[in-house]
């Protein structure tokens, strides 16, 4: 037997521990055995890099660690929102309705017609800010007092609390 195939044997014995290793970073069997494989073929592509007096375990669970941690790192990346537009457009938008779901729907339709129960001096200021409006902006466009918008938009929300008590 040559150094080679004592070296896919030592990677094959370690697939129990290494699952066991992967199951505790990723609390997930389907990730964990995605990791087991991941490091494993890491492990035999790097043969050559592997000494033979140090400790296959712990050089093992170094690349196991390694690939979790640049995989993580990596989703975190995906999963960052970078909005280069003015004033921040994107991430000021509200990102869930809940109108997707049929009781939403129906709870958005009747706040809704409420809504359109109040004065238009509290509905559209409200309205303005509901969708995304900042307060100096629905100040400029409606020509009102910064305070008076404010003070608008929080006697609606405040009175649309006490009308739909029964939804909480």
């Amino acid at each position: 037997m040559n150094g080679n195939d004592t070296f896919k044997s030592s990677v094959i014995g370690m697939q129990g521990n290494l699952l066991s290793f992967a199951l505790k970073l990723t609390l997930n069997e389907e990730e964990a055995h995605d990791l087991v494989q991941d490091t494993t073929l890491k492990a035999l592509d790097n043969e050559e890099k592997f000494v033979d007096n140090a400790n296959f375990s712990g050089w093992m669970m170094t690349i196991m660690r390694n690939i979790f941690i640049n995989n993580y790192r990596k989703r975190a990346r995906e999963n960052t929102v970078v909005d280069a537009t003015e004033d921040l457009y994107h991430l000021n938008l509200s990102q869930d309705s809940g109108v997707q779901t049929p009781d939403g729907a129906f709870a958005a339709g009747e706040i809704s017609a409420i809504l359109n129960g109040f004065p238009a001096d509290y509905r559209n200021p409200f309205s303005m800010h509901i969708a995304g409006y900042k307060y100096e902006e629905i100040s400029e466009k409606l020509g009102m007092p910064l305070g008076t918008v404010k003070s608008r938009i929080f006697f609606t929300r405040k009175r649309l609390r006490e009308l739909l008590k029964d939804y909480r």
